[in-house]
């Protein structure tokens, strides 16, 4: 298992940690990803990170798929990998309807159709066998619509990229899961539960696989989830830490019956903190819904506490299928000791 790092989205004003992002640099972790949501974007921050950076991986996780043609991802993904000598890592993931509707002005559609139509599409580009064409629902390349021009012509990369940038899929519902395995080279889960796997996502992954053939499994896949780490002797300030971010994703990153990180809570066995979660969040009562998060479900989905307490706990991620455990780590002190760890 092999440590990376995710630093996310900004909040009203961007400030990368490059403190910490120069330290895991030197330890040798893996990667350092960034995220986007409706402000800062997850692109520019990795080129200032590249550019002052030697060996960390630059990961997006996720560049929202509806903010950019399939074209435009490929052109930026194998810009920035050539400019970094090869580091990039392309995460995709579709958002949510709120964010998708809303942000962007354009249909949420079927997700699962336009996942794999659109890393098709940005598969070909990285190949270059030849000048780009492509026939779906969501995606005619050239555009042949009734107000096209008709001038539209296949054209191929005038760049040369990397032909096996990898490519990871964001997901948490199952048939998102499942289509990740099958079509992607990695994964990027969040509030990951290394104890809940084999019931919440073991099933997906392996049909994944199965629809994929040609021998993929979790020998050459990369499960890599963005982990809550806080190393410090008092545990339940640890756990505190970080129910500001449950509460926010189980109740309010999307609607009733629309919210994939409250639909996880409940595959996970929290169903009625969840519900009432929500119900606070969404009435407005934001710091009661951050009581209501559970201290179990925290650790479900973190690792928090003292040294020896981290490294016992270490060994139930290390026993799970995942490879890089990319950590939300706000400290040096915890980023170092968890290099010592695992490392």
């Amino acid at each position: 298992m092999r440590l990376g790092m995710m630093i996310g989205y900004s909040g009203a004003k961007i400030d990368l940690p490059m403190d910490l992002i120069l330290e895991a640099d030197r330890l040798g972790i893996y990667a350092v990803w960034t995220a986007e949501a409706y402000g800062s974007d997850a692109v520019t921050p990795l080129a200032w990170i590249g550019a002052q950076t030697q060996h960390i991986r630059l990961g997006t996780a996720i560049m929202q798929m509806p903010a950019r043609t399939p074209a435009n991802t490929a052109m930026t993904a194998m810009t920035l990998d050539q400019l970094s000598g090869g580091r990039f890592l392309l995460g995709l993931g579709l958002s949510g309807p709120q964010v998708v509707e809303g942000w962007y002005g354009l249909p949420y559609g079927k997700p699962l159709a336009k996942t794999r139509e659109y890393i098709s599409i940005v598969r070909s580009i990285f190949k270059r066998e030849s000048p780009l064409m492509f026939d779906g629902e969501y995606y005619q390349i050239p555009y042949q619509g009734e107000d096209a021009t008709g001038l539209g012509k296949p054209l191929k990369s005038i760049i040369h990229g990397r032909a096996d940038i990898p490519i990871y899929l964001a997901a948490i519902g199952p048939k998102n899961v499942e289509l990740a395995a099958e079509i992607a080279d990695g994964w990027l889960p969040i509030f990951f539960s290394p104890e809940r796997y084999h019931e919440a996502y073991g099933a997906q992954i392996e049909a994944g696989f199965a629809k994929a053939g040609g021998g993929k499994s979790l020998a050459n896949f990369d499960i890599a989830p963005s982990v809550p780490v806080a190393v410090r002797d008092d545990l339940e300030s640890c756990w505190n830490q970080f129910k500001p971010l449950l509460a926010l994703y189980i109740g309010g990153m999307g609607a009733k019956g629309k919210n994939f990180y409250f639909d996880l809570a409940c595959r996970y066995g929290y169903e009625e903190a969840a519900i009432t979660i929500q119900d606070l969040y969404l009435s407005g009562k934001r710091a009661e819904a951050v009581g209501a998060v559970p201290n179990a479900l925290v650790d479900d989905v973190s690792i928090c506490g003292p040294r020896e307490r981290i490294k016992e706990r270490l060994e139930l991620w290390k026993a799970s299928p995942i490879t890089t455990l990319n950590m939300m780590v706000y400290d040096v002190d915890s980023l170092r000791t968890m290099a010592e760890l695992v490392l």
